[in-house]
């Protein structure tokens, strides 16, 4: 059978098993509580946010609220073109907007310094990183610095971004660093023996997907522990989005296997405004706390107003995550600063 007809129905077979995996997860047992909202949101005037991947999906509705909040807000999109489209269309709604676009891409270390700098030469502060950016179910490939794309992108890309800006975070109070993870977490798994999938041995889109996501929450819950260690006044905190319209796979929109998901789509899709919640607030609201995982309170998380969640065993595994942190030391070079041989435990 032709090899594309293979890829394309594992793909479509990968993103209904998602579905279903994240339908089959009920969530009964959350209480009944108030609906947060962006009306939730506190004045952010004087706040500086950056928000990856800000030019669309969730980053973008994330970025438009911290903005009418009041805050620099700080859009680092890989795509200049699509970035500068997407500040035209937020000064359209918020002409006084203090918001701003940087280029940054995740799949080059060399691109995560550049910002970092670019950065700090302006700024001389930090009150939020969301690491929102990300890619989801991409064949098999590399980045330009040897990563396997989806774990090189959605965790890597962004451990060097927050150990480079570490320095402005710690030194900014209450500080939050916000990671972007997913449902698909739950199939995530870490082999460290091969944790890139090198050649391709092993590699499926949904699998390297949790994987990465995985890392996501590792990193989340680890970094929560060193800053407790060191007395920071800084918190880590973890969302995720449900089911929402974004163009996380828009790799695969032009593909005739693709058409048929997208006319069912809007049944279980929630908008990116909805699907921004979680990660707003986890982002700004002030009860919010250290190591905490907001994501829709629906029914198997699929959609709804964001509330703290429960991640998976796997997520919670302190050996992993502090294997996982001396790993992507090594692979990116890039150490914590005040965090660096501080034990996370």
């Amino acid at each position: 059978m032709n090899k594309k007809l293979i890829g394309g129905a594992t793909a479509v077979l990968a993103g209904i098993g998602l579905y279903r995996l994240i339908s089959s997860r009920q969530n009964d047992e959350t209480p009944a509580a108030s609906k947060w909202t962006t009306a939730d949101m506190p004045d952010l005037t004087g706040k500086v946010i950056i928000v990856t991947g800000g030019n669309s999906g969730i980053g973008f509705e994330a970025a438009k609220e911290f903005a009418r909040k009041g805050a620099t807000t700080i859009l680092a999109c890989r795509s200049m073109n699509k970035a500068g489209a997407a500040l035209t269309e937020l000064k359209a709604e918020l002409p006084d907007a203090a918001a701003e676009i940087m280029q940054l891409d995740l799949a080059s270390l060399d691109s995560v310094r550049q910002f970092a700098a670019a950065f700090k030469a302006k700024y001389d502060r930090l009150d939020v990183l969301v690491n929102n950016a990300g890619i989801m179910m991409v064949p098999y490939g590399t980045t330009e610095d040897g990563f396997e794309r989806q774990l090189g992108t959605n965790h890597l890309g962004h451990f060097a971004l927050t150990g480079l800006l570490f320095d402005l975070l710690i030194k900014t109070p209450g500080a939050r660093v916000v990671n972007v993870s997913s449902a698909a977490h739950h199939r995530g798994s870490m082999d460290f023996d091969n944790l890139m999938y090198e050649h391709g041995e092993g590699y499926t889109p949904m699998g390297a997907y949790g994987r990465s996501k995985l890392a996501n929450l590792l990193f989340t819950y680890e970094l929560q522990r060193r800053f407790e260690a060191m007395g920071a006044n800084a918190l880590a905190t973890a969302a995720h989005p449900g089911i929402s319209q974004t163009n996380l796979m828009g790799h695969m929109t032009d593909r005739w296997y693709f058409k048929p998901v997208m006319l069912v789509a809007p049944l279980f899709l929630q908008s990116a405004a909805m699907g921004a919640l979680p990660t707003i607030r986890a982002a700004v609201d002030p009860a919010a706390q250290g190591g905490e995982y907001f994501g829709p309170d629906g029914p198997g998380e699929r959609g709804g107003y964001p509330v703290a969640v429960e991640s998976s065993d796997n997520a919670h595994n302190e050996s992993d995550a502090r294997r996982l942190w001396q790993v992507s030391e090594e692979l990116t070079g890039v150490t914590f600063g005040e965090l660096a041989g501080v034990n996370g435990r």
